[in-house]
């Protein structure tokens, strides 16, 4: 127990803390789209059960770093299969599992973000109860835990990179849940009481979608770029609903007075 008392340790443990929260706002958001599919009483507990799995799953790949990290081994080379030697291009048609549990998970995130954005522009009414389209509770929570499994392969392949202590990885991971915990209701309901927002949240996820299937190949956009523009499109979209809000209020005032 030495190392508790090493500054470096907490150093590391509070870096990695950060970055488990802003690896876990796209889970959030994620989460928050599927649970307002759901009637307004069973929402907040799909959220806590979609975060809580989020949890249980990284703790149970951090006990699992071995496997983790064999899964970096390649499993299929496309460029052995159809006889290509040229060895800049056959080293992107190495696939190992963590490439096709990622790639697997993009193509997901991109078909249920491109599905959403459909239906939003079409005028689509999905609902538990109301519209043309079913949703159950249980149908929500495997797609979060879907999800959850992505999300954590990543999170703990960052944790593995920067610490070298399981207890402080675990630290981390149950303090950023925590975190993401309380404030999910808030961005849920931010999300969900502003359409605009809704459709730029996603938008994000299809950019994550994105993001991951080029990964898989070998393609790395650094995730500053992602969340630089992200940050910088939620900054402008709340300076447009700030004006949007001031004009209301001028139009109502200038009612008023007349």
């Amino acid at each position: 127990m030495d190392w508790l008392a090493d500054p470096q340790i907490w150093i590391s443990f509070l870096t990695l803390t950060i970055l488990e929260i802003v690896l876990g706002i796209d889970n959030i958001v994620f989460i928050s789209i599927q649970s307002s599919k759901l009637p307004l009483e069973q929402q907040k507990k799909a959220r806590q059960i979609g975060l809580i799995l989020a949890l249980v799953t990284r703790v149970a790949l951090l006990f699992s770093i071995k496997w983790v990290m064999g899964l970096t081994t390649p499993l299929i080379n496309f460029g052995d299969i159809f006889g290509i030697d040229n060895p800049s291009i056959a080293r992107y048609l190495e696939l190992s599992g963590r490439d096709l549990i990622l790639f697997i998970g993009g193509l997901f995130l991109i078909y249920k973000s491109t599905t959403e954005i459909h239906h939003k522009v079409e005028g689509h009414v999905e609902n538990a109860s109301i519209g043309t389209k079913v949703v159950t509770f249980s149908s929500v929570i495997v797609q979060i835990l879907i999800l959850d499994i992505v999300f954590s392969l990543d999170s703990v392949i960052t944790a593995v990179g920067m610490v070298d202590q399981i207890g402080v990885m675990i630290a981390s991971v149950i303090v950023a849940v925590v975190i993401m915990l309380l404030s999910a209701e808030s961005i849920s309901n931010f999300v969900n009481n502003h359409p605009t927002v809704k459709m730029l949240a996603l938008a994000f996820l299809l950019l994550i979608g994105v993001s991951l299937t080029a990964e898989a190949f070998d393609q790395h956009i650094p995730k500053g770029y992602i969340y630089f523009a992200m940050a910088f499109s939620v900054l402008v979209e709340y300076l447009n609903i700030r004006s949007m809000k001031k004009a209301q209020r001028k139009i109502g005032n200038s009612e008023k007075t007349s």
